[in-house]
């Protein structure tokens, strides 16, 4: 019988065997590991992704939430702006209208004192009336203006018409401006002034209310009989304009403010300073569209104030004669024709003129006014802008297609904003007076144009 060969592992080769799978384990778990290492890796990053990208989704949320707050806004704001717009629309109409209906009362006032001034020695007691009405008529025709004056400042509507002009000629008429109240205060004015002619380049008229703002804001804040002084000083190319007083002072904290529309200083009770605040605004303004400067210094209550304005000169203007802008009129019969719908206006009006020897016919509406100055002629036509029946604009533009002796046309309106009087003169008009027209100023303009017989 034979033997077999053995086929089971002898025990010497159970530890290589062993070693070999230890050994492929190690080698597997390590895999494993690193392996899992590698996927704890790979979430780590995800999750710093997913996170990063959270936080960019967050973001984006956020700035959507801006994007849409701010068009939000936007159109918010684009809606208070057209709200202010209109508001401020409305404002100007109204101070357009009040000052409007303001000036119809106080023109047939004016003319009736003027009327009153011819007839002073009736009574011993109407040159104080006359006094009296003189004064405050011209305080609420300043007011009036002033109201006016704030709406163009908030609406930069304040229009220059700028030419040559001669600054002595600006100060005198400044002068003539505020003298009724330097006088009503007994006070006394200086003038310092060089002899030679200087010259800008501005508006004259609103020049001038510059410095009569300046003397009449002086006038108000000083004692009776005390002094104001204008001072002015040629410069390279400038001059330098002061008014000093020596009133109540400002003090120093408010003086950074004085220039600014509606700002004033401590009132009293009794406001005997009054006003609106909007004189100083306005010289500001007005000095700054013409490329100058204004400053005021004062060493505080009590110690007075110094107004500072410089405006550059215009060294080649050529100062322009009046005679050779003055349109040659052809005088008829020294005869006015008034064609004013307020009944007071057209009486006061029509008898203060017939006392200055003028021959004067009146009309009530506009129709009736177009048909008497078609039948004869005339010197002048003073004729109001609002009327029944047919317009200022309308019956000047008519009446200077239609007639062969043209006479000097003179508007005199309620309506004074910048709009209306270039209205006016391209309707035909020659000139333009707001309501209450200064009653010098008026008789002046006719006497230069008509005989009176």
């Amino acid at each position: 019988m034979h033997a077999q060969p053995s086929t089971m592992t002898s025990a010497s080769d159970k530890p290589d065997a062993l070693i070999d799978a230890a050994a492929m384990h190690r080698s597997e778990t390590t895999s494993l590991h690193q392996q899992i290492a590698d996927l704890q890796a790979e979430i780590s990053c995800l999750r710093a992704m997913v996170a990063d990208n959270g936080a960019r989704d967050e973001k984006m949320e956020q700035l959507r939430e801006a994007n849409q707050n701010l068009l939000l806004a936007t159109f918010g704001a684009q809606d208070l702006q057209a709200s202010a717009e209109a508001d401020n629309h409305a404002k100007e109409e109204f101070l357009s209208m009040l000052a409007h209906e303001l000036r119809n009362p106080l023109a047939p006032i004016v003319m009736a004192n003027a009327l009153i001034g011819k007839l002073l020695a009736a009574h011993p007691m109407l040159p104080k009336l006359h006094g009296i009405i003189d004064r405050q008529s011209l305080h609420l025709k300043r007011l009036v203006e002033d109201l006016l004056d704030a709406s163009r400042i908030n609406s930069g509507k304040i229009t220059l018409q700028r030419e040559p002009v001669v600054l002595s000629e600006i100060i005198e008429s400044a002068i003539e401006t505020s003298e009724p109240v330097l006088t009503s205060r007994n006070q006394q004015l200086h003038l310092d002034m060089p002899q030679e002619v200087i010259m800008l380049d501005g508006d004259a008229i609103r020049l001038a209310q510059v410095f009569s703002n300046l003397l009449i804001n002086a006038a108000k804040f000083s004692a009776n009989d005390s002094a104001i002084a204008i001072l002015i000083r040629r410069q390279a190319e400038s001059v330098e304009i002061i008014v000093r007083d020596n009133g109540v002072g400002i003090e120093a904290a408010f003086q950074p403010f004085i220039f600014d529309l509606f700002k004033q200083g401590p009132k009293t009770l009794d406001r005997a300073q009054g006003g609106l605040g909007i004189g100083l605004s306005l010289v500001r303004s007005i000095v700054s569209m013409h490329g100058g400067s204004t400053s005021v210094h004062s060493a505080g209550l009590g110690h007075g104030s110094e107004f500072t304005v410089i405006l550059p000169t215009n060294a080649y203007a050529v100062p322009v004669d009046p005679a050779i802008t003055t349109l040659a009129t052809t005088t008829c019969h020294g005869r006015i024709l008034l064609i004013e719908d307020n009944v007071d206006s057209n009486d006061t009006l029509t008898s203060l003129l017939t006392l200055e020897g003028y021959l004067v016919d009146s009309a009530l509406d506009g129709h009736n006014g177009m048909l008497m100055a078609c039948a004869q002629p005339y010197d002048i036509i003073i004729c109001d802008i609002g009327l029944p029946t047919m317009d200022g604009y309308e019956i000047i533009a008519t009446l200077r297609k239609v007639l062969t002796c043209l006479p000097r046309f003179i508007a005199l309106s309620g309506y004074n904003q910048t709009q209306d009087r270039r209205r006016a003169l391209d309707a035909g008009f020659d000139h333009f007076l707001a309501k209450p027209a200064s009653v010098d100023v008026l008789l002046d303009l006719i006497a230069s144009t008509v005989v009176a017989h």
